[in-house]
């Protein structure tokens, strides 16, 4: 959410914000419905004023006639306020709701474009593999191995659902591993979260009111997380943190939650897009700083690369145009890592960073040093995803015989050194 003095005076930067991300939102109509408000404000506050310098003047009063005469009076002010508190809510509950739907303003460096066809590389690590046999995808090699059990997993959860098995589990327990030892020095604090979250923490990330489809709802009025970084933001809700306190950085495990609702007939094969998965993500609360966001951002960016170098995986680095980015996000590179049997890169991390949008509806802050308070900016990015890592890395390293080598960085946790059929 952006603060609406700065939406007042910057309604073409909103204008231009909703167009290169492809929003349909009409900032014309949200100062409409603003200037309305206010002077419904200015209004009632003075009814209100009026209406309780009436009640005490009534009290006063010894006179029976004239005393009924103020009570009438003060009945017909309480029922034009009433009507009037009745129409602001109403208006009232339109400018939030076009509050919600105001997009953040993207970098300038975010380039214009329709879809993710659009995205622009920045760079590329490693070779791609040559392989001088047919490939397997990871489907083929999955079940060869005894590793995945898709068709019991869609008796049990129904479509997407899945059973990992054997060393498939074990591999994924390496890349937990491997994840918090690499972090271990870098000054993010570990931390497990909670899967169920209250609706006030899904507004405050962004995700509602736009994305309410794709995320699962208990009888409880409790949602499943779609990723960590939702209970992550609601860490420190309605909190004023010191400013020697920040940058804040954590590091946070948690099974995730999406409905995909979108996705119909998308990635239907395989582990690719699942309705559940775990997640390693690492998010950072920084000082109100664009410069700062930027350096932070390539600080995340640059550890999830670390750990895709460390696999030996190969992969590039795109920076999000308009149209594929989210409503929330000032700026996003996705990690695409490289998949033999499609021949192309898809995504695996996601690094983004949002300045205030999501700690303005948090209530996220910090007191500087001179005693003033200002928002929290905020970031995040991936630093794990299983099961979807795995498809690279059977890929990746699948050998002539159907065997899959297990990556050297994860052999110390595995305790094998390759995955052979059965």
């Amino acid at each position: 959410m952006l603060d609406i003095k700065f939406i007042r005076e910057n309604p073409d930067l909103i204008r231009a914000a909703a167009q290169k991300k492809r929003l349909d939102f009409d900032v014309t109509r949200l100062l409409e419905v603003d200037k309305t408000r206010r002077s419904a404000t200015g209004e009632i506050e003075e009814l209100r004023a009026k209406h309780n310098r009436a009640t005490e003047q009534v009290a006063t009063l010894e006179d029976e006639k004239e005393k009924s005469g103020a009570i009438k009076d003060l009945r017909e002010l309480k029922e034009i306020l009433s009507k009037k508190e009745y129409e602001f809510k109403r208006i009232d509950n339109e400018w939030r709701k076009l509050m919600s739907d105001v997009p953040n303003i993207p970098d300038p460096s975010v380039s214009d474009g329709e879809s993710e066809r659009d995205n622009k590389e920045i760079r590329r690590w490693g070779e791609i593999p040559s392989f001088k046999f047919e490939v397997k995808d990871h489907v083929t090699l999955m079940k060869n191995l005894d590793l995945v059990d898709l068709e019991r997993g869609a008796k049990v959860s129904g479509f997407r659902g899945y059973f990992l098995k054997n060393e498939a589990v074990l591999l994924s327990f390496a890349l937990w591993q491997l994840i918090f030892d690499q972090f271990r020095d870098r000054g993010y604090q570990p931390l497990l979260v909670p899967a169920l979250v209250r609706e006030k923490n899904l507004f405050g990330t962004g995700h509602f009111p736009q994305s309410k489809d794709d995320v699962y709802k208990t009888q409880d009025d409790l949602y499943l997380s779609a990723t960590a970084e939702i209970p992550l933001m609601g860490l420190h809700s309605d909190e004023i943190l010191k400013e020697e306190e920040l940058p804040k950085k954590y590091l946070a495990f948690s099974p995730c939650f999406r409905r995909e609702a979108g996705a119909h007939g998308k990635d239907a094969k395989g582990i690719y897009r699942v309705h559940e998965f775990f997640k390693v993500e690492q998010l950072i609360l920084s000082l109100a700083d664009h410069q700062d966001s930027v350096r932070l951002h390539e600080e995340l960016t640059e550890c999830a690369e670390k750990t895709l170098q460390v696999l030996d995986l190969p992969y590039r680095v795109v920076t999000v145009c308009g149209g594929d980015m989210g409503r929330a996000h000032v700026k996003t590179y996705d990690l695409e890592v490289w998949i033999p049997s499609e021949r192309r890169y898809r995504e695996s991390h996601s690094s983004s960073y949002y300045h205030d949008f999501q700690t303005r509806r948090l209530n996220t802050r910090y007191r500087t040093k001179d005693g003033k308070t200002r928002f929290c900016y905020s970031l995040n990015n991936t630093a794990i995803a299983t099961p979807r890592i795995l498809i690279s890395i059977l890929e990746n390293y699948q050998e002539p015989d159907g065997s899959v080598i297990v990556p050297r960085a994860l052999k110390k946790y595995t305790g094998f050194e390759v995955i052979k059929p059965r």
